[in-house]
């Protein structure tokens, strides 16, 4: 016995088994034949691995500290083949496990999992989206199955253990290459993995446990959400294969937009027009809000009184406080804007015309000087924020 292990490794003789290990993966990796270019690589590799053999087995390296030959004749003799173990053939699972950690039997997969998330829509009016509301919502989903109550075998019938992995959920093959034996391990075909077969399937859902169907929940909206915002329920998905636990429900709200008002945040926005006569005299009108489309409330809440002051010119924003939308995080609600739109007549009989006439002349309008107001963002950046 003329090799010195711990040299070949490149690890001192009071190495820990950590370190030992960590030195073989990274010689090993280097001087694998499939990777590495040298001529000698398959010799260093070899030695490599009766290194490994021997100082990562307490009881070898013991023997071997003591002068003793752990392998019995030296790596690759009697009862060894080609770059094996002793007994037969180099394993290829040894080689993995040194370089990335034991591998585990996977083991049989069981027909029990858990449900999938799912995701659905629903259109809202902006009044439920403002104020929340409890809406029924109908969804195609995956239920526990009538008939066999998830376990996929009729009623009498019971899974019996796999012929082909014996339990075990996985089949592993045997190849031969110039390095031994190569083993890969895979699902059961027969099984598919879970280790047993239900002889006598249920009818209704084939042996998956579930089946497909309707049902209808009612979910509880929050007041002030938008479109894009979702609601999570927990455990409302689709029930998992074998009658598993379910998913959660994620629910994606759209607001459909309003006739009359326009959202802007936590703002409403709502366009009123009024004549020119009530623009330049004032006046007071009655504006009927959001909240009219609540069977919830009385008349008076569901309307406000707008003060329009003498000489009001149209693009005029009122603000009232408290009118818009209930904050989703937080306290309070956002604003109505009222915004006036001065209503110039169109059509004058020849009275109305001559009352005009008489009112220019009052005032000295009869030929106005036009004057052009100069706005810093340009005047129709400035009408499109007023009128649009």
């Amino acid at each position: 016995m003329s090799a010195d292990y711990y040299q070949t490794l490149g690890v001192p003789r009071d190495a820990t088994p950590e370190q030992i290990k960590k030195a073989y993966r990274k010689l090993a990796m280097k001087y694998h034949p499939d990777v590495a270019d040298a001529a000698d690589a398959a010799e260093k590799f070899k030695q490599i691995g009766e290194a490994y053999e021997v100082l990562h087995d307490p009881s070898k390296r013991a023997m071997y500290d003591r002068g003793g030959d752990p392998l019995g004749g030296g790596f690759g003799g009697a009862g060894a083949g080609g770059f094996g173990f002793p007994g037969g053939g180099f394993d290829f699972t040894n080689l993995v496990d040194a370089m990335f950690g034991t591998q585990a039997s996977r083991g049989p997969r069981s027909r029990v999992r858990r449900g999938q998330d799912a995701l659905v829509r629903l259109n809202l009016t902006l009044a439920e989206a403002a104020f929340g509301i409890t809406k029924p919502l109908r969804v195609d989903t995956a239920v526990v199955c009538p008939r066999c109550s998830g376990t996929g075998a009729n009623e009498g019938s019971e899974p019996v253990t796999c012929t082909t992995c014996h339990g075990a959920g996985d089949v592993t093959q045997v190849q031969r290459s110039f390095l031994g034996e190569i083993r890969t391990s895979q699902p059961c075909p027969s099984c598919r993995g879970y280790g047993t077969i239900i002889p006598n399937p249920c009818g209704e859902c084939s042996g998956e446990g579930r089946v497909r169907s309707h049902r209808t929940i009612n979910v509880k909206i929050p007041a002030g959400v938008a479109t894009g915002n979702r609601v999570h329920l927990v455990s409302q998905g689709e029930v998992g294969p074998g009658g598993g636990p379910a998913g959660d429900l994620y629910v994606e709200l759209s607001v459909a937009q309003h006739e009359m008002f326009k959202r802007n945040g936590d703002d409403l926005e709502v366009v009123v027009k009024v004549p020119m006569t009530a623009a330049a005299l004032g006046t007071q009108v009655s504006l009927d809000t959001l909240e009219a489309e609540r069977d919830d409330l009385d008349a008076e809440a569901s309307h406000v009184d707008v003060d329009i002051p003498p000489g009001t010119q149209s693009g005029t924003r009122i603000a009232i406080p408290n009118r818009g939308v209930p904050r989703l995080r937080g306290d309070g609600r956002g604003e109505l804007g009222v915004t006036l739109l001065v209503q110039t007549p169109t059509r004058l009989d020849d009275e109305q015309r001559e009352l005009l006439r008489q009112f220019a002349t009052a005032r000295g309008e009869s030929r106005p000087e036009v004057s052009v107001t100069r706005h810093g963002k340009g005047v129709f950046s400035w009408l499109k924020e007023n009128f649009t």
